[in-house]
């Protein structure tokens, strides 16, 4: 029998924020990272994290549309909550249903702005420039069916400079990622649950 509660990160690039979890759980008496999910055999994110006890699992397209073997791995080891740290894909509908409210996501802006489909990375920082916003910043919300639409759980924000360009504003956002997902997905995890009422009717 488990004696934590399970995470599996699903990842497609560079790693930083997958690397920050683990080591934010790496000793923690609850919670643990247990497996990394990557669609990119050579994502930087499986180098990363090889120093580190944690499963790795490589998938293409057709795994994760088409075929049970995402779900089947996810319950053989008994996942409870995915996090996606950096990951491009749309979940599919049989993950986000099996994993309802537990599928916890980051972006880099402050949602419903600057969300949707291809808005990632740096062309979050060039749109937010291009539109002269003085703030921007990060939202961590739980994931549906839908790009970027879920419930959002924490935002931080930062002043967008007018000396700033998206690599500086990527610079600051990379901080407040660094400062606050794992965090967040921790309070998320660990809030005690709503007791049920009672019918005494």
């Amino acid at each position: 029998m488990k004696q934590k509660i399970r995470l599996a990160i699903f990842a497609s690039g560079n790693g930083t924020n997958a690397e920050n979890m683990i080591n934010h759980f790496k000793i923690h008496p609850k919670i643990e990272v247990h497996s990394l999910l990557c669609n990119n055999p050579e994502a930087y994110v499986l180098k990363r994290i090889k120093p580190y006890n944690v499963n790795q699992k490589i998938f293409n397209k057709e795994d994760f549309y088409e075929t049970d073997e995402i779900t089947s791995y996810l319950d053989w080891y008994e996942i409870d909550y995915l996090v996606l740290a950096g990951f491009l894909w749309l979940i599919p509908e049989k993950i986000t249903k099996t994993f309802q409210d537990k599928i916890i996501n980051i972006h880099p802006a402050l949602l419903p702005a600057y969300g949707g489909k291809g808005m990632y990375g740096m062309n979050v920082h060039k749109a937010v420039l291009a539109n002269h916003e003085k703030e921007t910043g990060i939202s961590i919300h739980l994931v549906n069916a839908k790009y970027d639409e879920g419930k959002i759980l924490f935002q931080a924000k930062i002043p967008v400079e007018s000396t700033d360009t998206a690599e500086t504003v990527a610079a600051k956002i990379h901080e407040l990622e660094q400062t606050y997902f794992a965090k967040t997905v921790e309070e998320f995890i660990s809030k005690p649950a709503i007791p049920k009422r009672e019918n005494y009717s």
